[in-house]
């Protein structure tokens, strides 16, 4: 393990939250994630646009319109979900998400980008209002009625749809700044007077009788209105909107074609990151932005696919063409899909609004653009931030002098693809890089889905408008520059330092050493390197003792931030020393005086690395080995000076990969300090560093199937719950599976404390050892074997440091070789690294 992985910023996380300030209630999943999402999804598109788009591209496009359009959006919903469950998720949603993982400059870049979008889509959606009180009670200019109707009310006019649109977006701005909670409650209203319009209109299709429906806007004073048919169920009404037809746009008066209608479209399926806009508001976002997000995109799909059904089977084409508000004229009670119109596009309005403004806020806070969005902190008692909020209304009120609905859609289409492939880029990094505190709790994603997400929203970005997406494309990277120079240092990911030490890191292992002393060892370690499939540097050193040469090797291993952590040593025991180098599983060859062998270079079984025996047959110490007890200790002393992780390995020799990873496989956890019964202390570096590591083999394709059971060792009348229920809080924020066994060890620790007595042992040295009894230790090293029927395929047990007095370096290693006696392969983990974090 490195000290610094590249792509994230680790931290040590408090497993019990400190009192925080009186906030107010945080929004469920129904009410922050699956209504928003639903009215953002359907909007304006739902009642204005369907007809539209399959009167201009028949029934067949549609549908592939749709299929296309989710299929992008289901990839990013993906990268999403994945994102958004792996920890704690702060506001700003899909910005955090970015920023936290690809860096600053991308994240700062892509948040603006998505300020804009938000800030487009809550103008088109505002227009879109307007557009259907024009429809309903507009008087045009000319003096003749849009729709027939007799409630013309309304004058009609570029300034009178700006000032209908400034009104609507003034209430919008006053739902928005009481706060998120009564945003919340008036969506839920319109939620349910949406759920009942849509029910009424596919109602109609089934009992309303031939119709003929007035056009809006082609009177002649000879011929009276134009006309179209609503006529039911008819195979020749079918027929008639299978295939394509693009006209003239009567609002725009701009020809249509595929790419300008999917852009209309595709507005109806944007508002899939309404529930992640929300994060800052929620209970618990990482469980509510997937299943809310999910269900919210299967829903809207179902029905626009059978709305563009049931609208080809019985209306005319030219109906569908010439009046885009049909759904109104066709109901069985006509006021409703105008009360459905209006809702689900105000709400939509605020959905967008209120997004844009969390998204300021997110931006502001993080100091990316220094003082220019300062003023944007600010909230009020409850943690509305108002000013972000005004400052999204002045620029929605800009947008909304274009005029023009069609208008907005492409350059807000276009805004929202850019974003969505970012979050795909943000999750493809995370994966590509293998963080080890990448662990998502949605894995029904892979980095193949984030690539499709990726190419999906290139490639419609730019057949919706070239322009347009390449002038937001260089928008973007401009903006990135300017962060890049301008912004304060953060402590985020940051991808293009991940990029640089991937590139180094591939550049130094081709690199070609200069001749020395150990040039002929290099070659062989090289070999077994690409031999074992692994990715490592190789390092060697000449020093007169072993101590010495590992506080060398700590010293110059690795670069920079690549510098490794942890040092693994061969635990110390009186076990005969097996080197594993000359194991014939790695088809070694052995070499001794008497029996010389040559290598055959035709012979492909030869091996590529040769290896003397390190211990060459003579006794250099106790039993043959090369260093003595103390000095094994020092090395475990120093390397913890040098704030190394230390990992003691035993028993690995009884390995067999084969039987050990057949069947139900276990890994067992105790992150206790056994050697200190007195404290029984569960979340400190140490014991989570041992779970990093615990999860990190679980995370291994080998391994996947193992299952982690973590120990609990509890005494008689000692609050069982609590501990248990925050160890499985922890788990929980930590993205670990694990189950929770509770060991009753009263009998150990009381012949501890018994021990303690009756010798007056104190703990006399500043070390998370203490003298404990051979008799204890051997009690917990049955403890240990006796709790599992299956035993497991490997041990993780809390390795304690080294105590402060020398002297006792022979009883520690003593005391550790009685804890893990005949425990079959175990490793004994003492961490210095706060590795863990429940941030993203």
């Amino acid at each position: 393990m490195s000290e610094r992985t590249p792509l994230l910023h680790y931290r040590l996380s408090a497993s019990v939250n400190e009192p925080a300030a009186k906030q107010p209630p945080k929004l469920n999943i129904f009410f922050g994630v699956v209504i928003p999402t639903l009215l953002s999804m359907f909007s304006v598109v739902v009642f204005l646009r369907v007809g539209f788009v399959v009167g201009q591209c028949g029934l067949y496009q549609t549908i592939a319109m749709l299929l296309v359009a989710y299929f992008i959006i289901s990839m990013t919903v993906l990268s999403v979900c994945a994102i958004s469950t792996n920890g704690a998720l702060d506001a700003g949603g899909a910005y955090y998400m970015i920023s936290r993982a690809l860096g600053p400059e991308f994240g700062g870049s892509i948040g603006i980008m998505f300020f804009l979008a938000n800030v487009c889509g809550s103008a088109l959606f505002v227009l879109g209002l307007v557009e259907a009180m024009l429809t309903t009670f507009g008087i045009p200019e000319d003096g003749s009625s849009l729709s027939g109707s007799r409630y013309m009310v309304l004058p009609t006019g570029y300034w009178w749809s700006l000032l209908y649109g400034t009104v609507i977006l003034l209430l919008c701005v006053l739902v928005c700044l009481v706060g998120a909670h009564i945003y919340a409650k008036a969506t839920f209203l319109i939620f349910i007077i949406v759920i009942v319009v849509l029910g009424t209109i596919f109602i109609s299709f089934f009992v309303v009788p031939f119709r003929t429906v007035q056009l809006p806007g082609h009177r002649n004073a000879s011929l009276g209105p134009m006309s179209a048919n609503f006529t039911g169920f008819k195979l020749d009404t079918l027929m008639g909107n299978v295939q394509a037809d693009y006209t003239v746009d009567y609002t725009t008066g701009v020809m249509m074609s595929f790419a300008s209608v999917f852009a209309v479209m595709f507005n109806g399926c944007t508002g899939i990151m309404a529930g992640s806009n929300m994060s800052g508001d929620l209970k618990n976002p990482s469980y509510s932005i997937p299943r809310g997000t999910i269900t919210a995109v299967i829903f809207t799909f179902v029905i626009y696919n059978l709305l563009s059904i049931l609208i080809s089977c019985t209306c005319d084409r030219i109906l569908l063409q010439q009046d885009y508000g049909f759904l109104t004229d066709i109901n069985v009670w006509h006021p409703f899909v105008t009360i459905g119109v209006y809702s689900s596009t105000l709400s939509a309005a605020m959905s967008n609004l209120i997004g844009a403004s969390r998204v300021l806020y997110a931006l502001a806070r993080d100091d990316l653009f220094g003082r220019f969005l300062s003023p944007a902190k600010h909230t009020s008692a409850s943690g509305n931030p108002w000013v972000s909020v005004l400052i999204s209304w002045i620029l929605v009120q800009l947008v909304l002098f274009s005029g023009k609905l069609n208008t907005i859609a492409s350059i807000a289409t276009i805004f929202f693809l850019l974003v969505y492939a970012a979050v795909d880029l943000a999750c493809l990094a995370l994966e590509w890089a293998s963080a080890p505190n990448f662990r998502p709790t949605f894995r029904y994603f892979t980095w193949h889905t984030c690539v499709l997400g990726i190419m999906g929203c290139a490639v419609m970005m730019f057949l919706i408008n070239a322009i347009y997406a390449s002038a937001s494309i260089a928008f973007m990277l401009l903006l990135l520059l300017l962060i890049h120079y301008l912004s304060p240092v953060s402590s985020w990911g940051c991808i293009s330092q991940a990029l640089i030490f991937h590139q180094v890191h591939t550049t130094l292992q081709d690199y070609v050493l200069p001749s020395d002393p150990l040039q002929s060892q290099y070659d062989s370690w090289l070999s077994l390197v690409d031999h074992l499939n692994i990715k490592a540097f190789v390092n060697l050193t000449l020093a007169d003792s072993v101590r010495h040469g590992v506080q060398h090797l700590l010293f110059i291993s690795g670069l920079g931030g690549m510098r490794p952590n942890t040092l693994v040593l061969g635990f110390y025991d009186d076990a005969p020393p097996q080197d594993q180098l000359q194991d014939s599983t790695l088809s070694m060859c052995r070499f001794s005086e008497s029996s010389a062998q040559v290598d055959d270079p035709e012979d492909p079984n030869d091996p590529p690395f040769h290896f003397p025996p390190v211990r060459g047959g003579v006794s250099v110490g106790r039993g043959g080995k090369s260093l003595g007890p103390q000095e094994y200790v020092c090395i475990i002393a120093d390397a913890v000076k040098m704030l190394k992780n230390v990992a003691l390995v035993r028993y690995f020799g009884q390995f067999d990969r084969t039987q050990a990873l057949q069947g139900p496989v276990f890994v067992d956890v105790w992150p206790v300090n056994l050697l200190r019964p007195d404290s029984a202390a569960y979340v400190d570096t140490c014991s989570l560093f041992l779970l990093q590591l615990a999860c990190i083999l679980n995370m291994t394709r080998a391994w996947q199937k193992a299952k982690l059971r973590l120990f609990l060792c509890v005494e008689e009348g000692r609050s069982l719950k609590g501990t248990e229920q925050k160890l499985k809080h922890l788990l929980k924020d930590l993205r670990m599976k694990a189950d929770i066994c509770t060991v009753p060890w009263d009998s150990q620790v009381t012949l501890h404390w018994q021990r303690e007595d009756d010798k007056g042992f104190a703990n006399s040295f500043p070390s998370n050892t203490s003298r404990v009894s051979d008799e204890y230790l051997q009690a917990v090293n049955k403890l240990i074997l006796d709790q599992t029927l299956c035993p497991p395929a490997v041990r993780f047990l809390y390795l304690p440091r080294p105590p402060a007095d020398t002297s006792r370096y022979h009883d520690y290693l003593h005391q550790l070789e009685l804890l893990t006696r005949n425990l079959g392969p175990t490793l004994l983990i003492h961490g210095v690294t706060p590795v863990i974090t429940t941030d993203l």
